[in-house]
């Protein structure tokens, strides 16, 4: 919703944001009041519209204007902006029966915008006079724009990476959609780790800040930047570590896109680049007594310089929502140091429970994510250590609740279900993930 207003809000003649309403999410039916003094298009708002990923089918207009009679027919004429309406259509003359040029009236109807060059003028062809005309004669009142009724297929809006991207997004998985068409998203969120490896018990927390930005209906730029501090204890001593993580710089390409009622489906290539920007300090033997190579995974960083590659896929229909993704990452050294190669396969169900199956807004999202990740032998002083390979699978359900049009609340509790890992590699017994969107 918040990416049609965001799109509409663009236009000369457009009100606040919000003032802009989608009134029916499954018919795709919004409408705003235009300002008085600007002239109105329809083309623009059609063309609009398109650039941010929507195809307008049909809009009414109401307005209130006088009406004038001359050799090009019949027009009404709005005061504030001295845009001139032409009337056409088969019930033109039912509708205009016994009144004369000069009175004030409102007019409803179907709005389009004819010609070309410096022939372009705006149509309305008025539905029957029962519906659609009333007399107001005098009054002295303002005469402009009254109200625009649009009619379109609707691709979800992504609240946002909105959204992200359909209604919401996922949490975990990564989600095929953009957010807002020129806009984007603020994602705070706070991870809290529980892990170990025989008596050495890991606690970390997590601050990560990705801000998002959509430039066109099919790009997005991205950057994420952890924070994280580490406590560590194995039964005879116990310390931590806070720092910087590695920077990660994103640009997605979303190469297709088929609307569907209530939904949609589109996929998505991801790049992404991790900078060696995190800490790599680790705690020496003499303050946690474990080999080298699993000191380093107390750091905030897994290695260097490494590169990302995603493939995403979403389909929604009716309250259902599925996605899924592939992911590879490639480690490079740093200091030394690195953890393996990665190959990540996730998949994300949705269920919508909406406040109102016509509107959006203040949908909970019920959401099943699912994640398997391969790690390959990871590397110290440029060799290969065996028994730091792991395989995993697991399961995260979790909650998002779209408290506004621009603020999207989210939560979820991910544990191992299968963990096949090496004894230098620290297990992961639970990942809670809370967080927040904000679509600017």
């Amino acid at each position: 919703m918040y990416n049609i207003q965001k799109a509409v809000s663009r236009l000369d003649y457009a009100p606040k944001l919000k003032e802009i309403q989608v009134t029916d999410f499954q018919k795709g039916l919004g409408n705003f009041t235009p300002q008085p003094d600007k002239p109105v298009s329809f083309a623009a708002l059609k063309a609009t519209l398109k650039k941010a990923g929507y195809t307008l089918d049909a809009a009414d207009i109401t307005v209130s204007g006088k009406l004038l009679n001359d050799e090009s027919g019949w027009s009404l004429v709005v005061g504030q902006s001295g845009q001139r309406f032409k009337l056409t259509g088969p019930n033109l003359d039912q509708v205009l029966s016994g009144w004369k040029s000069g009175v004030t009236v409102d007019i409803s109807g179907d709005w389009q915008t004819v010609g070309m060059a410096t022939n372009v003028h705006e149509v309305i062809e008025p539905a029957p006079r029962k519906q659609t005309l009333l007399r107001f004669p005098g009054v002295d009142r303002a005469e402009s724009p009254l109200f625009i009724n649009a009619s379109f297929n609707e691709p979800l809006p992504e609240p946002v990476s909105v959204s992200a991207n359909k209604r919401s997004a996922p949490i975990r998985v990564t989600s095929p959609g953009l957010t807002v068409y020129k806009g984007g998203a603020v994602t705070p969120r706070f991870y809290f780790v529980k892990q170990h490896l025989g008596s050495l018990e890991v606690s970390r927390q997590l601050a990560e800040l990705s801000v998002s930005y959509t430039p066109s209906p099919r790009v997005q730029l991205e950057i994420e930047a952890p924070f994280s501090h580490t406590e560590y204890d194995d039964q005879r001593q116990s310390g931590s570590t806070t720092g910087l993580g590695n920077i990660i710089m994103w640009g997605k390409y979303r190469f297709f896109r088929k609307v569907k009622t209530y939904g949609d489906r589109q996929a998505a290539f991801r790049a992404g680049l991790e900078l060696p920007t995190g800490s790599k300090s680790a705690p020496g033997q003499a303050r946690v007594n474990v080999p080298a190579f699993v000191r380093q995974q107390l750091t905030p960083i897994n290695g260097g310089l490494s590169p990302h590659f995603d493939l995403a896929f979403s389909q929604a229909g009716g309250r259902f929502i599925f996605g899924g993704n592939a992911e590879a990452i490639f480690r490079t050294e740093r200091e030394g140091f690195r953890m393996g190669h990665e190959q990540r396969f996730s998949t994300d169900f949705e269920y919508v429970l909406p406040r109102d199956p016509h509107k959006p807004g203040r949908e909970l999202f019920l959401i099943l994510e699912t994640t398997f990740v391969h790690r390959s032998l990871g590397r110290l002083n440029s060799h290969e250590v065996l028994g730091s390979s792991s395989t995993e699978y697991y399961l995260a359900p979790g909650l998002q609740y779209a408290a506004r049009p621009q603020f999207v609340i989210e939560g979820s509790y991910q544990f191992p279900v299968v963990r096949n890992t090496g004894p230098l590699a620290l297990r992961t017994d639970r990942n809670l993930l809370l967080g927040v969107r904000v679509l600017f």
